[in-house]
């Protein structure tokens, strides 16, 4: 075989065992998200997400994304791309409103969006779940978040809406809302045919009520 057909098979080569690592690594992020959203991310070991994913090597997790945290982080990146694509979209629609269902819709839509397009069974809301009420975990979520600047500018729109509210009020409000929609959302992916469009639109006005509501 000539130099030139050996560098052709030694990229073929190399190219095929990257298309493997990449599905392997999707297999396992899959498996892992499903079984934290099922049993939470303390419960599930390496060990059963490997098994769940089809490998049979015990240390196939740790080889492909490190620690648990490490897993955690990349799920969460798996999901926030295409989430901070819809927020996007909608900060172009609602840039100068001064609306303050306009600004809970691109906190909503965002994640109601984004499960209509993962379909039927998905498992982000729960996994989300899992995330929020673990300190830990959430630490991480917020790390991971804190340079997506399509939320940062949603969030501060819909703080703009929001002046009349005492500052310490107002944060408590925003983790009401926060903590309604994704557990909200976590319950209604357990359905069969989750209908997104009215689940948004329910969380919507609720959450709109939650922020105008009397302070007492």
């Amino acid at each position: 075989m000539s130099p030139r057909a050996d560098a052709a098979a030694g990229a073929g080569g190399r190219r095929q065992r990257t298309e493997q690592s990449e599905q392997t690594r999707t297999l396992m992020l899959a498996a892992a998200e499903r079984l934290f959203a099922e049993h939470g991310v303390q419960a599930v070991s390496n060990r059963q997400i490997g098994e769940a994913a089809g490998q049979g090597n015990n240390a196939a997790v740790a080889y492909h994304f490190g620690t648990k945290t490490d897993l955690v982080r990349a799920i969460i990146r798996r999901h926030s791309v295409r989430t901070e694509q819809i927020r996007r979209r909608l900060l172009v629609a609602h840039s100068g409103s001064g609306d303050l269902r306009d600004w809970v819709a691109c906190v909503v839509l965002p994640i109601t969006e984004h499960l209509t397009a993962l379909g039927h069974p998905s498992w982000y809301a729960r996994f989300s779940a899992q995330l929020i009420t673990e300190p830990g975990l959430l630490e991480v979520a917020a790390e991971e978040f804190q340079d997506a600047t399509g939320l940062l500018a949603v969030m501060d729109g819909l703080q703009r809406c929001l002046p009349d509210l005492p500052e310490d009020v107002r944060e408590e409000r925003i983790h009401m809302a926060h903590t309604l929609l994704v557990h909200f959302c976590a319950q209604r992916e357990r359905d069969p045919s989750p209908a997104w469009d009215a689940v948004a639109a329910g969380l919507i006005d609720a959450m709109v009520g939650l922020f105008i509501a009397p302070v007492t």
